[in-house]
């Protein structure tokens, strides 16, 4: 083989070399211009994140809520820097690609995940309404106590039977709920009953006042009673009365007025019949 045809083969790998050479040097500004805006895009998630977080902090005392915004604001920064760089490069149909595929894969995981993520959406909702606050006390979903904490993913109640019952916060969120915190008051209701031999009228009076002399009602409510039955064993009625929580519960309440009516009835020749073995016995209190 002749030295010209050794050159002829060389010479165009050399050509491209040099090419290739050339390119690789004029790239050397893109990709420090890349790595600038990824570096640069780093240190703004980090402010971003923390600027939402600190405002959503006074928004919200939901700490959950905060934290995953805040997490999802720097995921979202890092990421537009990150396609940013790819642009830079001129990789444009690697962050077509790359999008698609983020795309698919959320839709996956959203099926795959669809209770988990209907929790947080309830949870986020949950957190920015406040239809409830930790230390409320509530009744929802067939269960009552006083809310010990609310995250994303559920809502825990402390049921005054020394048990913590975690639900749900798209059960919480999808489904009625009682507040009895919102107001500080709370409607108390006592069943009682006495027979027919009483004065209705004079039954009425005593146990309105009797109720009414209690120091922990509401100043802002009226008390209430009806006669509700004619039953076997007497004429059945109830009371109604509101209490302030931040002196008294309502089994604290309902108790005190029981005792109150009773000891009132006795005072005062009343008779509060009971049925014994099936049959209506008429036990008359001791005269006072």
């Amino acid at each position: 083989m002749t030295l010209a045809q050794i050159f002829k083969i060389v010479d165009p790998i050399g050509k491209k070399l040099e090419r290739w050479t050339d390119a690789s040097v004029n790239f050397v500004p893109n990709i420090l211009i890349a790595v600038l805006v990824l570096i640069v895009f780093r240190f703004l998630a980090s402010y971003i994140s923390g600027l939402v977080s600190r405002l959503l902090g006074k928004a919200s005392d939901n700490v959950a809520m905060v934290g995953l915004i805040s997490a999802l604001t720097r995921i979202a920064v890092v990421a537009a820097g990150f396609f940013i760089s790819l642009g830079v490069l001129g990789l444009d149909k690697t962050v077509t690609s790359l999008l698609a595929g983020a795309g698919v894969l959320a839709l996956a995981v959203g099926f795959a995940f669809q209770d988990l993520t209907t929790n947080f959406i309830s949870g986020a909702f949950i957190a920015i309404q406040k239809p409830i606050a930790v230390g409320d006390t509530i009744e929802t979903n067939g269960f009552s106590g006083k809310v010990k904490s609310i995250g994303l993913r559920s809502v825990k109640i402390d049921n005054q039977a020394g048990q913590i019952v975690e639900l749900p916060s798209k059960d919480i969120f999808q489904k009625p709920i009682l507040n009895f915190t919102h107001t500080g008051e709370r409607r108390v209701t006592v069943d009682c009953c006495v027979s027919y031999h009483d004065d209705l009228e004079k039954v009425l009076g005593l146990t309105m006042d009797t109720v009414k002399a209690l120091d922990f009602l509401s100043k802002t409510r009226s008390v209430e009673m009806n006669y509700t039955k004619f039953a076997e064993s007497g004429v059945e009625f109830q009371i109604h009365f509101w209490i302030d929580q931040d002196k008294i519960g309502p089994g604290g309440a309902k108790s005190k007025a029981m005792i109150a009516i009773k000891n009132t009835f006795d005072a005062n020749g009343v008779t509060i019949p009971f049925a014994n073995k099936g049959q209506d016995v008429t036990v008359h209190m001791a005269q006072a």
